[in-house]
């Protein structure tokens, strides 16, 4: 159930107050092991008994003659840095966000990396619609849609393990803009991944792309680094590769994969998080059990709707593709094992694909590294 200040009545008020709603939310959500460190910045267990006097209906809550944060604001670990042009937000993981290595899966940290960039968006003032968008792209009917994601995983946080999530924007060309994140342990400050997007503006009636405006710009620059920062500054990094069409017949595939009512967003699209669910569906089972997903890059090239039905197709990466690498490619798993690229990761294509079509959707590029002793005995 969600609750705001604005519809908090005299009634809501008799049987709770903000304080044990407060205390109920902490002890059910916020559960933290011994180690586990909460930020300084939490305080909405209150340590005195003071009663908060009821609302009327619509009336916000006033501190000292000025509008108190409403509930979300005071649970949330989020806030913009000093200098206004990054945010930082601290996520716990839960325990339903663990996967079969017994750590958060790469849907959870994309998801993580989405809600962030929303409640930056938010928090500067952006739509809440989720497209956010500015004044002047709502008043021309105008979103932004990704392009491409990039995201590298070098350690995943385990169950009530606490990560902290720092992104920004800025602008790319003349018809899109990119965001960036560094994902860090809280407990110690390990960058223990990074990731970076590329998105385009397009009219959402006609859904033809248009080209960044200078009041566009004008609008979101003032929140960005007022120069370049990247994610990955390093030349030659795998986050700009360019992902090489998929020929069929593939080596693996899952077929007839069809949208579930909960992947659809709240703009009645598939949910960009629900594409890497469906491209880790045609990875071989020998892969899964043996090594874990380090770096995927995904082109989105086609929207998705709560109709269509999908194919997900996977094939070892072939040799001209990567340079340096010392790919093999026959069929089976066992050119799969044999194609290690130069940082000894296991690299694969991928594409997502209309059943009936067969118009490409989605491609996408992996690489894998080796499970170590550690993580095999626990799975």
């Amino acid at each position: 159930m969600l609750l705001t200040t604005g519809t908090w009545t005299t009634t809501c008020n008799a049987a709770f107050s903000y304080q044990n709603l407060a205390i109920n939310l902490c002890s059910s959500v916020f559960r933290l092991n011994s180690n586990a460190c909460v930020p300084s910045s939490f305080t909405c267990c209150r340590s005195n008994n003071a009663s908060i006097p009821a609302l009327t209906a619509g009336e916000p809550e006033k501190k000292n003659g000025e509008v108190a944060k409403s509930l979300e604001e005071e649970l949330r670990f989020g806030s913009l840095a000093e200098d206004g042009l990054s945010y930082k937000e601290k996520f716990i993981v839960r325990c339903y966000e663990v996967g079969i290595n017994k750590t958060a899966t790469v849907e959870t940290m994309a998801n993580y990396l989405q809600e962030v960039a929303c409640n930056h968006a938010q928090i500067v003032g952006f739509s809440t619609d989720g497209f956010s968008t500015t004044t002047t792209m709502r008043r021309l009917n105008l979103i932004w849609v990704t392009a491409r994601m990039h995201i590298e995983v070098y350690k995943y946080p385990a169950w009530s393990d606490v990560v902290e999530i720092e992104t920004w924007g800025q602008s790319e060309g003349r018809i899109g803009t990119r965001r960036d994140w560094i994902i860090r342990d809280y407990s110690n400050g390990e960058v223990i991944g990074r990731a970076t997007s590329k998105w385009v503006m397009m009219n959402h009636e006609s859904r033809r792309f248009q080209k960044v405006s200078d009041e566009v710009r004008d609008e979101y620059l003032v929140f960005c680094p007022k120069t370049p920062r990247f994610a990955f500054p390093e030349e030659d990094n795998y986050s700009s590769r360019k992902i090489s069409k998929l020929e069929d017949p593939a080596h693996f595939s899952s077929l007839g994969l069809a949208p579930r009512r909960v992947d659809l967003d709240m703009n009645q699209h598939v949910n960009n998080v629900a594409y890497i669910g469906w491209i880790l569906e045609s990875i071989p089972q020998e892969v899964i059990n043996t090594h874990e997903l380090q770096t995927i890059t995904l082109d989105y090239r086609r929207e998705c709707q709560h109709d269509d039905v999908v194919d997900s197709l996977t094939s070892p990466e072939s040799e001209e593709n990567v340079a340096g690498t010392k790919l093999k490619v026959s069929n089976g798993y066992a050119a799969a094992a044999a194609t290690i690229d130069k940082d000894d990761l296991l690299p694969f294509l991928h594409m997502l694909r209309l059943s009936n079509n067969k118009l490409e959707i989605n491609r996408a590029r992996t690489r894998w590294r080796k499970k170590t002793k550690a993580m095999n005995n626990l799975v």
